[in-house]
């Protein structure tokens, strides 16, 4: 294969890989707290930074050392994702308003940002580290079939891992787009409406704890990780 179509190939791939359903969901649900587009767009990138990280490191080592991963500890890595998934969605249930407010708002309400969501706060608050540790455990559980998929594509291991590079780099971008085309909208009704914004992080909260349970009751009994002999297929 061609340096350039590797390249395309990896480009082309990392950014659909960027919308699978659970890393929507996620970072969906992170973004939510913005009004604006750019700071939604930054916690987009910081997951796929985090996500390609440990696509990068765990991938090229399993490329490299031609590694097997046992299905339980896929498996098992799968499994965090869905603990992630729940975590990131409880913290937006748990939110300042909850399911009292949802939806409205009051004179007081959110009419100003708060200093942990906006500002100097952002860059060194919670919503960007929690989106990167995140999308750390979801490179963690996607790392063994990407590179399955670069060992039977490419054959010199270094240019699986330069590869991975690409592949990662094209997931920050289609994050980066995915937030910034779910915080467009989001920024627009709040500049014409009074809602706060407090339905919308409830909301996605509710799909993030839903989708993650879906994912520790499949990877933990249908696929058999806490049963005596799992079934793993890479994805």
């Amino acid at each position: 294969m061609s340096v350039l179509a590797l390249v395309g190939l990896g480009l082309a791939l990392g950014i659909r890989h960027a919308t699978d359903a659970d890393h929507v969901v996620a970072v969906t649900a992170i973004a939510s707290r913005y009004k604006q587009v750019l700071p939604a767009a930054i916690v987009g990138a910081f997951w796929g930074l985090g996500h390609s990280l440990t696509i990068f490191v765990v991938g090229g080592l399993i490329i490299l050392l031609n590694l097997a991963v046992p299905p339980r500890v896929g498996l098992s890595f799968e499994f965090a994702v869905g603990i992630a998934l729940t975590i990131v969605g409880a913290l937006n249930v748990a939110g300042k308003g909850g399911f009292v407010s949802a939806g409205f708002s009051s004179p007081h309400d959110h009419d100003h940002p708060h200093p942990h969501e906006h500002g100097r706060g952002f860059w060194s608050g919670i919503p960007s580290g929690r989106a990167f540790l995140v999308g750390l455990v979801h490179g963690l559980a996607g790392s063994a079939a990407v590179a399955l998929l670069v060992l039977a594509t490419v054959r010199d291991p270094w240019a699986g891992c330069a590869y991975l590079a690409v592949f990662g780099f094209g997931t920050v971008i289609g994050m980066v787009l995915i937030t910034i085309a779910f915080a467009s909208p989001v920024a627009m009704v709040a500049r014409h409406s009074s809602f706060s914004g407090t339905g919308l992080r409830l909301l996605t909260g509710i799909l993030s704890v839903a989708f993650g349970l879906w994912v520790m009751f499949q990877v933990g009994w249908a696929d058999g990780l806490f049963r005596a002999h799992p079934h793993w297929i890479p994805q």
